[in-house]
């Protein structure tokens, strides 16, 4: 059941990736959106890896987080469990659709996938954003929790 909601969300974050590569095109992080932005704030160096947030993005990740609180609506039951399998899947989401971004934008690929290319993810470990080892450990923590 878990490796099927994994599935689930890897499919989710591949349109999304899709989506987004037609919005954004070869200008990642909505550079070049019209939508508003705030470049600097500790919060942001504190809880957003550094990146600037757009408008673009908070609500992007509004919705996202709000779709996958649907299945507890729809059942009407909640529990710890259950918010966290949702927030889990929720972050692995964003780790499986950034790295699809990459992959899928013809503008980028794994050829430009590393520091130098990608100014948006300003902290890198053992070639990877190091937002991926965080989300992603806490994403699949959360999912798996007994």
């Amino acid at each position: 059941m878990k490796l099927n909601y994994i599935l689930y969300i890897l499919i989710g974050a591949f349109f999304w990736a899709k989506m987004e590569i037609e919005i954004e095109g070869p200008h990642g992080w909505a550079s070049n959106l019209p939508t508003w932005k705030i470049d600097k704030h500790i919060l942001l160096d504190l809880f957003y890896g550094g990146r600037p947030l757009t408008g673009y993005h908070l609500w992007a990740f509004s919705v996202v987080f709000f779709i996958f609180h649907m299945p507890i609506v729809w059942v009407e039951s909640w529990s710890i469990r259950k918010e966290l399998n949702v927030i889990g899947g929720y972050y692995l989401f964003w780790v499986m659709e950034d790295v699809l971004w990459f992959i899928l934008n013809p503008n980028f690929g794994w050829r430009k996938f590393g520091f130098k290319n990608i100014w948006w993810h300003k902290h890198w470990f053992l070639g990877l954003p190091f937002d991926y080892w965080i989300l992603g450990t806490i994403g699949l923590t959360f999912i798996f929790i007994p």
